[in-house]
């Protein structure tokens, strides 16, 4: 579900820290940042929406999720998120900032037509789930997200692992799919353990890697951690119903 080959901006040394403002302007930084995050929550719901009134679109997204067929929209939408994430990244273009960034929004809109629609289709208290699971993602994001804010910690050092946990990952759904085997509920608790640790790394970053300027980017990756850990939450919710 996510790219974590995201690093901040490199070339920095002409930009001015985060790290380095006065407490007043790092506060004003954060809030832009998550309002950007609410920002492209809200245009994800607006998306989604509008996706899952079309029943073409649906259909395909439901054909997409059998066989080797998932394997390409898996691909493709690590093709989108490594040009979204790489575009945001590497210029200082605003305007093409907030296309990458909208591109990603859609392309995580689309990955999540057939999960969404079997949720309100075809489960009992679909509604109700879904709102169980946003709430325990908003709370776990919160939570999470206030650790870096109150320890001060930098973890970086979590990258490597987070890498190395989603190379393994996605080993794992090539062979579910492949081989025909179901991953279970204990492969969604770990991957939710993965996009923890990811929402920990991309709130650090905010915090001690990026430059007054990078409040996109950092957006980018807050949300998509996000979209990450919601996705895994809503499938532990399903597989109870």
């Amino acid at each position: 579900m996510e790219n974590f080959n995201q690093n901040p901006i490199e070339n920095t040394n002409e930009k001015l820290m985060i790290s380095a403002l006065s407490a007043t302007d790092r506060v004003a930084f954060y809030k832009k940042t998550y309002a950007h995050v609410a920002g492209g929550v809200l245009v994800f719901i607006l998306f989604e929406w509008m996706l899952l009134q079309s029943d073409t679109i649906v259909n395909f997204a439901l054909s997409m999720t059998q066989g080797w067929r998932w394997l390409i929209m898996l691909g493709g939408f690590m093709f989108i998120t490594n040009y979204a994430e790489g575009m945001a990244l590497k210029t200082p273009d605003k305007n093409k900032q907030y296309l990458a960034y909208g591109l990603y929004i859609l392309a995580e809109a689309f990955i999540f037509v057939p999960l969404l629609y079997i949720a309100t289709a075809f489960l009992n208290d679909g509604g109700d789930i879904l709102y169980q699971a946003v709430i325990v993602t908003l709370s776990l994001f919160t939570g999470l997200s206030a650790v870096v804010f109150i320890t001060k910690k930098d973890f970086s050092f979590l990258r490597t692992g987070i890498m190395i946990g989603f190379f393994i990952a996605m080993g794992l759904i090539v062979a579910g799919i492949l081989f025909g085997f179901n991953l279970g509920l204990w492969f969604s608790v770990a991957m939710c353990l993965l996009a923890g640790g990811s929402i920990l790394y991309q709130t650090s970053n905010m915090v001690h890697k990026y430059s007054t300027e990078d409040y996109i980017p950092a957006a980018l990756g807050l949300f998509a951690s996000l979209m990450l850990l919601f996705w895994y939450v809503l499938q532990i919710f399903m597989s109870r119903d």
